[in-house]
């Protein structure tokens, strides 16, 4: 869900949306795509691929169900892959054209929301917690009191990323709910807690990797590799897993129904599955990619990082966000609404 946002879309090369020989149109999450990646893919290939970004799974999803988008291919959160599949916005993939599908690691084949991965192939995966600057707070980072009970050493200087599912979630948590609760109870703990915090908070934004590095933010509900990259330029930053849970996603790539450029969709999605390139897209971003064998090409930093690498002894308490039923997002749609008031 997610992971280090821009304000504007990374575009290589050329600039329309529309179906031409030797052109992709991606349509992913912002500074989530590594240049390297797809200067690498046009020298093998001669196909051009045009980045346009988005910040959120809702935004995503609301501009592919709107058509006229152009795109080929979207890059959705594990929770959203069957909520664009059941809405008919993809295709389900041709194997036979994907010889490195074999190359998907076991763990992430067969995965709940796409058994034997033929509608979607994976991106990267990671956890969203709290990233904080220990040289100017240094309580207990594992628990998101920090932002929902914000220390005075962190008031008005932590930020909250504006994903509502993450957000919301965590939130839910805290207060002894589940992901997608449809118990009022606890929702009225979570809208309750969350209007308190918020005069605590110094904004809900994107940018943490900018604006953590910059010390401009002390702390941020955060994603994992954003937060490493940050560590690389603020050593005292670190990365908590909250101990009342913490949330886990992958993003997927999946082929748009209306695509125009099947062809090199199809070149592309093959070729980010071969080890060595899957690492190019984990070096960039620093997350965990889900490809057998990329290890060895990846960033030596990443194989011992605590944010890329769990801690054992916060194993347990991560979990992958299912799929919302209907009613469980309108009361999350309800609170979020209220939040940003």
């Amino acid at each position: 869900m997610k992971r280090m946002m821009t304000a504007t879309a990374l575009l290589m090369a050329t600039t329309g949306l529309a179906s031409a020989e030797g052109v992709l149109q991606l349509y992913n999450w912002g500074n989530y795509t590594s240049p390297e990646l797809l200067e690498k893919f046009k020298a093998e290939t001669g196909i051009t691929v045009t980045v346009t970004d988005y910040d959120s799974n809702d935004v995503a999803l609301a501009k592919i169900e709107a058509g006229g988008h152009g795109f080929d291919l979207v890059v959705p959160s594990a929770n959203y892959v069957t909520i664009f599949a059941d809405k008919g916005l993809t295709t389900p993939l041709d194997l036979a054209r994907l010889p490195n599908h074999a190359n998907i690691a076991p763990e992430w084949m067969d995965v709940v929301w796409d058994p034997g991965r033929t509608n979607s192939i994976p991106w990267q995966w990671g956890s969203v917690g709290i990233a904080v600057d220990t040289a100017v707070y240094s309580g207990d980072i594992n628990t998101s009191a920090v932002w929902l009970e914000v220390p005075d050493e962190l008031k008005g200087k932590i930020n909250v990323v504006p994903e509502m599912t993450d957000i919301i979630s965590l939130a839910t948590l805290y207060y002894g709910g589940e992901p997608c609760s449809e118990d009022l109870e606890v929702l009225k703990k979570v809208r309750d807690g969350l209007l308190a915090a918020k005069p605590n908070w110094i904004a809900m934004d994107y940018g943490a990797t900018e604006k953590m590095s910059n010390k401009d933010w002390a702390a941020s509900v955060n994603w994992n590799g954003s937060t490493m990259r940050v560590r690389e330029n603020v050593p005292t930053v670190v990365y908590g897993y909250p101990k009342e849970g913490y949330t886990l996603w992958m993003d997927s790539v999946m082929l748009l129904k209306d695509a125009q450029n099947v062809d090199e969709a199809y070149a592309f999605m093959d070729f980010i599955m071969k080890p060595e390139n899957a690492a190019l897209i984990s070096n960039f971003a620093k997350y965990a990619n889900g490809i057998a064998g990329s290890e060895p090409f990846m960033d030596p930093a990443m194989a011992t990082a605590p944010e890329v690498v769990i801690p054992e002894e916060h194993k347990a308490n991560g979990v992958f966000l299912p799929v919302c039923s209907e009613k469980a997002r309108e009361y999350m749609t309800a609170i979020w609404t209220e939040l940003q008031k």
